[in-house]
Formats: structure tokens, sequence, C-alpha cells
């Protein structure tokens, strides 16, 4: 049996395509019942309708006490429809770290739905600063630690000045995604030559995520939500520090303190977490959950600046997965196909 490491993607990954992803594949309704009801008694809207809308809207699908649900609901039911493979290791991007407490079993699928739907809603009441996405790594996604340099040199000059606030969000891949206020943000949009046709890319509805401008939602969400709600988990789990949560191992407390705390206000190093999985559980596989197949880019420029099996470009990357593949993506039903019995 193939050994797999699953990745659970973060916010933005429920677009217009993924519209009806949980009425096709998450199978246990008793449960989706249950994650409405707790929405319904909170005033909002339900994943079922947001769901099964007739048609999919940017400013209320994107919202982050709607995306956030809708996301962790959907790599919940796929990371519960995986099969014939051995899960060894679980890690997260951003809010997917939320996901993968779930999935790796220390918090209950309810109780990570309390922590999901709690952190999403306390960041769209906030909505304080934004997020920035711009690659470092060209077409061929070949290292470039002297472009990654400067442009975190350019960020630090930026965050120097007066009234502007910029940092690194997320260490993700071939591409930095930053945080600041609206002063920063414009900055640095400002100063970094188009590239791509779309870069450099505000993310809509996103705050300043993994950043110091998140201490005030840190702190409510510290008094709403328990550290009891955290337990042991049953598969080791990687974090944005790349730290490794062990099974019966694990401070409860810990987990919930960084959870709340720096996993909000410091950079997240999605690269790092994976280089970890990479070396650490050496995997067969990488299955990345859905919903979206955007994440899949991400794992495999990390897994090229970890020098994973000598990979050193995207050619080499298409040349494993040909082989292999080396990484699954559930968002695309062919993929998924690889690593379910079917839906």
């Amino acid at each position: 049996m193939k050994t797999a490491v699953v990745i659970c993607p973060g916010r933005g990954t429920y677009t217009k395509t993924e519209l009806g992803y949980l009425k096709r594949h998450f199978l246990d309704r008793a449960l989706l019942g249950a994650f409405d009801q707790t929405r319904e008694g909170l005033g909002q809207e339900t994943l079922s309708s947001l769901d099964g809308a007739s048609s999919y809207s940017v400013a209320k699908h994107t919202r982050g006490d709607n995306a956030s649900a809708l996301i962790y609901a959907a790599t919940l039911g796929d990371f519960r429809a995986i099969d014939g493979v051995e899960v060894v290791a679980v890690t997260g991007n951003s809010m997917g770290w939320y996901s993968a407490l779930a999935c790796g079993g220390a918090l209950t699928a309810e109780a990570g739905f309390e922590v999901v739907n709690t952190m999403g809603t306390l960041m769209q009441e906030a909505l304080i600063g934004g997020q920035v996405i711009y690659p470092f790594v060209g077409d061929d996604w070949r290292p470039d630690p002297a472009r990654k340099a400067e442009l975190l040199a350019l960020v630090a000059g930026i965050a120097d000045r007066a009234d502007h606030v910029l940092t690194l969000s997320i260490d993700l891949g071939g591409m930095l995604v930053l945080a600041g206020n609206e002063a920063g943000l414009k900055a640095f949009e400002a100063a970094v030559p188009p590239v791509q046709g779309r870069f450099p890319m505000r993310l809509a509805n996103h705050a300043a995520f993994h950043s110091p401008l998140q201490a005030p939602v840190a702190e409510r969400g510290r008094v709403r939500l328990s550290p009891s709600l955290f337990g042991q988990p049953r598969l080791p789990m990687i974090d944005g520090r790349g730290a490794i949560w062990w099974p019966g191992a694990t401070d409860t407390h810990a987990l919930w303190d960084y959870t709340l705390g720096a996993q909000v206000i410091e950079t997240y190093d999605f690269t790092h977490a994976i280089r970890i999985a990479a070396r650490e559980f050496a995997p067969d596989i990488f299955i990345v959950t859905g919903p979206g197949t955007t994440l899949g880019g991400a794992v495999a420029q990390s897994l090229i600046l970890a020098d994973w099996r000598s990979m050193g470009s995207k050619t080499e990357f298409q040349t494993l997965q040909q082989e292999g593949p080396v990484l699954v993506s559930m968002g695309m039903d062919d993929q998924r196909g690889t690593v379910t019995k079917g839906d």
C-alpha cells in the first residue's frame, strides 16, 4: 500500500468551478446537517444553501465567514473519502491548518467546524488589512533565491516607511504572499513589474492573515475557543513552522496556544512544512484535498525547492508526475479516482 501525506488547502480554493462540491462529494449528510444547524443558530447562511446556489458570487462565497466553512467541509469530506493508501501525516496551507487538525484527529469534526467558523467570522468582522501574491520563480519553477532575497528586502524597506505595514504572510512554494495595510500593499504593487499577466495579485476578501495586524482577531479567538476542544492527534501533524505534533506526545494546551496565537500572527511557512513532510515521512505520494486545484503548483514548487527526488524544474516535476504520480489533486476527477473508491 502506498503511503501519503495529505495537504489541506486554505482560503481562495472554493471558486466558481467548485460550486456544488459538497453536494457531489460530502457523503455524510447528517454531519453536513449538523454544520448547517450550527450556522443557522448563528444567523448564517447554511453550507448546503451556499454550495447549492444557482450561481457563484464573489461577494458572498469569498467572505471569510462563508469561504472558511465551505473549504473546511470540502476538505474533511475528501479526507474521509481517501481509500487504498496509508496516510502517514497531514499538513495544510494557512486556514488549512484548522482542517489538518480535524483530519489528524486533534479536533473532532464538529470542534474543527467550530474553530474554522469562529475564526473565519472573526476575521471577516474585523477585515484588517489585505494580502497580495507575487512569484519569485519563473515559468520553469527553477529556484531563484537571489530574486526571493531581493523581494524580501523590498518588503522590509517598505515596512520601514512611516504608516506602511508590510510583511511576509505565507511562504508559498515559488510565491510570496504578503500581508499589510493599504499603504504597504500599494507601495509593493507600484514597485514590482507585472509578471505572468496576473501578478501582483490582490486576494479578494482576504485580511492580513499571518501578520501582527491580526493580534485582535487572535485575542478574540482565544476567548471564544476553549483549549478543551483540542485533544491528542491520531496522525502526525506538520504546522506552519514545520514543527511536528506527534500522536501521544502532544501538549494539547500548547497546540491550542499555537493555533490561536503564532499561527494567526506570524508568517506561515508552507514551503518548509512541505520540506519537512517530504524529508521526515518520505511518502510515495502527496494528496491535496479539494476544493480547488490551485495548491498543487505550490506543493510541486516546494518539493523542487526541497530538492525532493532531485527535481529541479517544472519539466522534471512533470516527468516524475507522468511516471508516478507524486502528487494527487482530489479536485481533479481523474486523479481523485486513484485514491478513493468513488463517491
